[in-house]
């Protein structure tokens, strides 16, 4: 089921309230919307639209400022840093030459659809090459949040959509609760950075 971008558009606006007055370091990170003319290029590079919520998020904030290292704020988004046009059509045409590697050498199985696929479209990434990714496959996956993890044989997913992503984020900042599957909770360090952290209950 796709979400309309007006769905997704006020609870962006949550969460770079809360940032703002809670992580500043993280707000000012996020840049300026693409533009049309550079999502146009995008889809034209895909081969295929972007679903509406990512398309919403890219004309929205078209990536943050790239961290340089792992102290500085950007990577609010589960410590990922959000990608611009152009280093999303890289991040996806580096999928595309994983999938034809592996076909060319007789291992599709093990990386199509598991870490790998031409209509996943990443939209952030981690210091460790991690991605996270929108599925355009069409059908049941379509619009899902996933995460790869290049030492996992498997991806993870994380959300059915952008707008069930931001709901969790949104509640896990304001109330430092746990959010995935994998269990990650919220920490500001120093007033300005927002990190997630593994959640391990006490015993």
């Amino acid at each position: 089921m796709s979400h309309a971008p007006h769905d997704t558009a006020q609870l962006w606006e949550r969460l770079e309230r809360w940032l703002s007055e809670h992580a500043p370091g993280e707000y000012a990170s996020m840049r300026a919307g693409a533009s049309e003319a550079d999502i146009s290029r995008l889809e034209e590079g895909l081969g295929f639209p972007l679903h509406p919520e990512l398309k919403a998020l890219l004309a929205r904030h078209d990536g943050v400022i790239p961290p340089r290292g792992s102290t500085d704020p950007g990577t609010f988004l589960l410590n990922y840093a959000l990608l611009d046009t152009r280093r999303v059509l890289e991040g996806q045409r580096r999928l595309v030459s994983m999938v034809e590697d592996a076909v060319e050498e007789g291992d599709e199985d093990l990386v199509a659809g598991r870490i790998a696929h031409r209509e996943w479209v990443p939209f952030a990434q981690g210091f460790s090459g991690d991605m996270l990714f929108v599925d355009h496959r069409r059908g049941d996956h379509y619009g899902e949040v996933g995460e790869i993890s290049f030492g996992d044989p498997d991806y993870r997913v994380l959300w059915a959509s952008q707008e069930l992503m931001l709901e969790e984020l949104c509640e896990g900042v304001e109330n430092g609760s746990p959010v995935t599957s994998l269990p990650r909770v919220p920490s500001v360090h120093e007033g300005r950075k927002l990190e997630w952290l593994v959640f391990r209950p006490r015993r």
